[in-house]
């Protein structure tokens, strides 16, 4: 699926240059080894795209069973004690699946080998050792990058991603070797990896650490705090978020400390992988479609209905919605809606998971409501695509959203996306104005009162808009050619790496 990485980083342009530097990339997912939702996709995505512009890059992840059977090439590099106790750990080098991107495996099975989910049992609840489980992935991560565990390679940079690796920087000041530099991307601010005090001493950290302007957080451990507070820079996944976390509003009580550290902070867009997202050669779909050709979205449509028991019906809007069942995704104002939403003859159907008590709502309205709505609790990801490529409009409210890989997903499918105007919606969805759809620029439709009124008056004017079906499809072939591919948003961390590599590095 990708292309041999031996020969990226050719025919860069001018201003670019080649930049000689090693990056270590931490996180606690990376698609297709693990995934619990749009980290992972960032975690494969990003690496891979900054292998092209000719940098190396290598990244860390927890030895997830799952993901030891799927990587190639497994090595063993180093093999030691866990916590000084009889179990040992290796540290697995291999490649991703069908790339040749470099992937170290934190084989730890005493932390990582886990039923049900990577953060949680099969109750819903979290590890109760999720404090040890991922603080021993960043002290593995800090070994790795100073050069003790494997002799031919260690990092100038180590880019750490949301709490999972927030002391990741504190561990690397811990080290006795010469230290890299950090990167702390925060993909959502309000997942902030906070646990009691008392675990403190079973994670091997510095003293002293535990103040106000350490990652003590209202009498608690913060580890995203410890990323925001220790590392040399600190990214978000869009320019709009970025401003917002600075407010107390959407800062989630760290507004302070992300104010305190603004000339350190920037806001990165996500991208999107169109290798994996795009009809045009997506494997999981009935049919594919392009925007000079979309008949192949109806037999998807179609196809999708007859696959959740809807009514198999061309002239009925279908909705999906593709997100986590959560306050933070309006899954809330949503149920509120939902008679209200189904009331306007069309179809919605849900893939997700979340709050327990949101679930089994939208599950007990589809009883009420056969052949209109269809709820799958869960996540996977062919289904995903298919919900995308047959749909016709995305519900994606939300009350903060970093950037939203979701939406970006659904306009290359044509699934125009229903979107608040807030974080990285503000920066790439393209309300459907009058003046908007006039110049042709519109790729879907945003408001911005978190409400049931405001989102169901901004549904009504989607639904006037589907009857027109020649704007419809105008809007949907805009929507399917903008391009947000990791190229321009791979390059702004080339540039904001070049600013931290040693002086060895550049060109």
């Amino acid at each position: 699926m990708f292309a041999h990485l031996s020969a990226v980083g050719r025919n860069l342009p001018p201003n670019i240059g080649r930049l000689f530097v090693r990056i270590l990339f931490a996180s606690s997912e990376a698609y297709p080894l693990a995934k619990t939702g749009g980290l992972a996709d960032v975690s494969a995505a990003l690496p891979l795209a900054l292998a092209e512009l000719g940098i190396d890059v290598q990244v860390i992840l927890p030895g997830y069973p799952q993901a030891l059977e799927s990587v190639a090439s497994k090595t063993v590099a180093a093999q030691f004690a866990f916590a000084g106790g009889s179990d040992m750990t290796r540290l697995i080098r291999a490649r991703m699946p069908d790339s040749c991107l470099p992937v170290w495996l934190v084989d730890c099975p005493a932390l990582f080998n886990r039923p049900a989910t990577l953060y949680q049992d099969q109750s819903g609840n979290d590890w109760p050792d999720n404090a040890q489980r991922f603080a021993y992935l960043s002290a593995v991560a800090a070994r790795l990058a100073v050069g003790e565990l494997a002799p031919d390679w260690r990092a100038d940079i180590v880019h750490a991603n949301d709490w999972h690796t927030g002391l990741l920087p504190i561990m690397l000041k811990r080290t006795q070797s010469e230290r890299p530099a950090s990167i702390f991307t925060i993909h959502n601010l309000a997942y902030q990896g906070i646990f009691p005090s008392e675990i403190l001493p079973s994670l091997s950290l510095p003293d002293g650490i535990f103040t106000p302007d350490g990652i003590e957080f209202y009498g608690k451990a913060s580890f995203l705090k410890a990323g925001i507070r220790f590392s040399d820079r600190v990214t978000t996944v869009s320019p709009s978020y970025a401003r917002e976390i600075l407010a107390q509003a959407h800062g989630c009580g760290l507004d302070g400390l992300l104010r305190d550290r603004i000339n350190r902070l920037s806001g990165i867009l996500n991208g999107v992988d169109y290798r994996i997202w795009d009809p045009k050669n997506d494997s999981h779909l009935q049919a594919n479609f392009a925007p000079n050709d979309m008949s192949g979205k109806q037999i998807c449509k179609a196809s999708l209905q007859r696959e959740l028991g809807l009514a198999v019906d061309p002239t009925i809007p279908l909705l999906v919605w593709l997100s986590r069942i959560t306050d933070q995704k309006m899954a809330d104002i949503v149920s509120h809606a939902l008679p209200a939403i189904l009331e306007r003859n069309v179809q919605l159907a849900m893939l997700g998971e979340g709050d327990p008590l949101l679930e089994a709502q939208f599950l007990d309205a589809a009883q009420h409501y056969p052949n209109r709505l269809a709820v799958r609790i869960g996540y996977e990801e062919p289904l995903a695509h298919r919900f995308h490529a047959g749909a016709d409009l995305l519900l994606h409210p939300c009350r903060f959203e970093p950037c939203g890989l979701t939406p970006l997903y659904a306009m290359r499918y044509g699934n125009l996306p229903i979107v608040r105007h807030v974080g990285g919606l503000a920066d790439t969805i393209i309300d459907a104005t009058e003046w908007t759809i006039r110049a042709g620029n519109a790729t879907g439709f945003a408001f911005r009162e978190a409400s049931v009124s405001a989102m169901l008056d901004c549904l009504d004017r989607a639904l006037a808009l589907f009857t027109e079906a020649d704007v419809w499809r105008k809007m949907q072939q805009r929507a399917m050619s903008r391009e947000f591919g990791w190229d321009a948003s791979a390059r702004r961390y080339l540039a904001l790496y070049r600013k931290l590599a040693p002086k060895t590095a550049q060109p």
